[in-house]
């Protein structure tokens, strides 16, 4: 696609102390999340309702340059048996026309059930119809950049394991 969309690892070899913002695209909004500066912790950000893709493009990298966003985790709508459907290939579509506007790397990062797994939670906290269709997206998007922090925590474990195997 092009060689700002990266892997996990060139994430891991982002500056340090630069957070990273997680979207959850949808095709009526777009959830948001943000992560801590020690890219640990992801936090629900806000929910874009989308209108036309400039417009879209320019309210997500006017958030990113807010924040000092390093880079974008873009949720991937994979079908539960790994394939890609028409959601993936609209993301994937969303991705190219962005590309050009940002010199952000952007990960695609696996956001199967994480929609599922946000209601779930919202259910369980007996939160309202209204309040779960209004924080669902941004929650969504926590939950896929959450995951891409862990995996980004490990791999930075695993390196520092590597260079110093005596440490306990």
């Amino acid at each position: 696609m092009s060689s700002n969309v990266v892997t996990l690892e060139a994430f891991a070899a982002l500056p340090d102390h630069a957070r990273l913002l997680g979207l959850d695209l949808g095709t009526k909004t777009i959830g948001l999340a943000l992560s801590d500066v020690e890219r640990r912790i992801a936090t629900p950000l806000e929910t874009i309702k989308r209108i036309k893709f400039t417009q879209d493009a320019a309210v997500l990298l006017q958030i990113a340059a807010k924040y000092g966003v390093a880079g974008l985790v873009v949720g991937l709508p994979l079908n539960m048996d790994g394939t890609e459907g028409p959601r993936v290939q609209s993301t994937r579509a969303f991705v190219r026309h962005l590309v050009p506007l940002t010199s952000l790397p952007i990960l695609f990062w696996d956001e199967r059930m994480s929609t599922l797994a946000v209601t779930r939670t919202l259910l369980d906290a007996d939160a309202s119809r209204a309040k779960r269709a209004a924080v669902v997206d941004k929650m969504a998007a926590a939950y896929i950049l959450q995951g891409a922090l862990d995996r980004l925590t490990r791999i930075e474990n695993a390196a520092a394991d590597e260079a110093d195997p005596d440490q306990p």
